[in-house]
């Protein structure tokens, strides 16, 4: 077989590459950036353009939405300070989020929000960090009071409406019940802004600028942020929300006067940062590497290895299994990596290519983000096209499916 020094063989390479230009010239990926690394070694493609109809190459430094790709990235934030006993697995989170005191919970997913009982205890650090704190996405329970009720107050990034600034968005998630009892079972998305709240104000400084103090500038990640300044707004692509029925590429964001040009009122943790591959590449190796980075230590060992090995039970998790298994034909194959650890999906079971341990996360904005420690390996694929549609589904998993092909030994 043909080698080249990075692990990978060089067919794999071009047949990588083969790949991902057929999705690009298919018409439904308006262009995209990946990276693969293995072995010190790091190769990039940066195919198409821009915009769906053209206008500048795709780079290598482009800037991209993350979406939830987000999530292991700003989960590193509480991770220091765990590392700092600064904050404690079990410490009830009333502390600095008092507006999550004495919380009730419904009695039933899809009763009235007054049909409810008391929480059998606080929440804890650790139900945020897992996502099982008690309310959050659950795509099983759309239509009912308790969802509408979360999309109503604005407690999700539902463009075109930005998220209110984080004492309001506390206040309103206080005044809503509880979905299932404290620590019960696996929700999406909610308890990762609700992360970046607590570590604003157990720091006393913004999010951003805990993680841009800690984890963004040691490793280096100069592109990282919740905006992009305006010195910079050409090397943000249009982002796309495809129509379902017609495959017509509908604007989502532009990138000139768009949700990401000027700073956020609320900074999410939960799908809020715009990066470029190499920033996530300097990220999720130093994941791999332990939490060193550099020579420099970012995160203690143990911290990561809370992070990217499975915390939940089946039945904590039970909802995001049915999404995935019953519901395939809506995810579009994503999330069947069956566990989930703090911030990212962990696999516990080999369900395609990647082999079991492999962590990271995918975005609803095209992005896929993971790493492998059994091939220590990292995979970073990155579009302007959201899931609305399945083609950037598809792609990351042709992605994967081939550069798995790829590896040389």
């Amino acid at each position: 077989m043909e080698k080249s020094n990075n692990g990978f063989s060089e067919a794999g390479l071009r047949r990588l590459r083969g790949v991902l230009t057929r999705h690009v010239e298919s018409g439904k990926i308006p262009g995209l950036v990946a990276l693969v690394s293995r072995g010190g070694q790091t190769h990039v493609e940066a195919i198409g353009t821009m915009r769906h109809d053209g206008g500048a190459p795709m780079r290598r430094d482009t800037i991209f939405r993350m979406a939830s790709t987000s999530k292991p990235v700003s989960m590193a934030a509480a991770m220091v300070l765990l590392d700092e006993c600064r904050l404690r697995l079990d410490d009830p989170v009333q502390e600095w989020l008092p507006e999550l005191a004495d919380r009730q919970v419904l009695k039933r997913i899809d009763g009235p929000l007054d049909d409810t009982v008391p929480a059998r205890r606080p929440i804890t650090v650790r139900d945020l960090l897992t996502s099982t704190f008690g309310l959050g996405m659950d795509m099983t329970a759309l239509g009912t009071p308790i969802m509408n009720a979360v999309f109503e107050q604005g407690l999700t990034p539902n463009l075109p409406e930005p998220m209110p600034e984080p004492d309001e968005w506390m206040r309103r998630l206080g005044e809503l019940p509880l979905m299932h009892q404290p620590g019960e079972r696996w929700q999406y998305h909610i308890s990762n802004d609700l992360l970046g709240v607590l570590v604003a104000r157990v720091n006393g400084q913004s999010f951003e600028e805990f993680l841009r103090e800690r984890i963004f500038e040691p490793l280096g990640m100069t592109d990282t942020g919740f905006h992009v300044p305006a010195d910079q707004i050409d090397r943000l692509p249009t982002l796309y929300a495809p129509d379902p029925q017609t495959g017509e590429f509908l604007v989502w964001d532009e990138a000139k006067g768009g949700r990401w040009s000027e700073p956020p009122a609320f900074q999410g943790g939960g799908g809020g940062l715009v990066s470029t591959a190499d920033d996530y590449h300097a990220y999720f190796r130093m994941l791999l590497n332990g939490g060193v980075h550099g020579g420099k230590r970012i995160l203690s060992r143990a911290a990561v290895e809370l992070m990217t090995t499975n915390r939940l039970t089946p039945e904590q998790q039970a909802a995001r299994h049915a999404m995935a298994v019953d519901n395939v034909h809506v995810s579009f194959g994503q999330g069947q990596q069956g566990g989930w650890g703090m911030g990212m999906a962990v696999r516990t079971y080999r369900g395609d290519y990647a082999p079991i341990g492999q962590f990271g996360w995918d975005g609803g904005t095209g992005t896929s983000t993971f790493a492998d420690p059994a091939n220590q390996l990292t995979g970073i694929v990155l579009t302007q096209a959201g899931f609305s549609v399945p083609n950037p589904a598809h792609l990351i998993n042709d992605f994967w499916t081939t550069l798995y092909q790829a590896i040389d030994d």
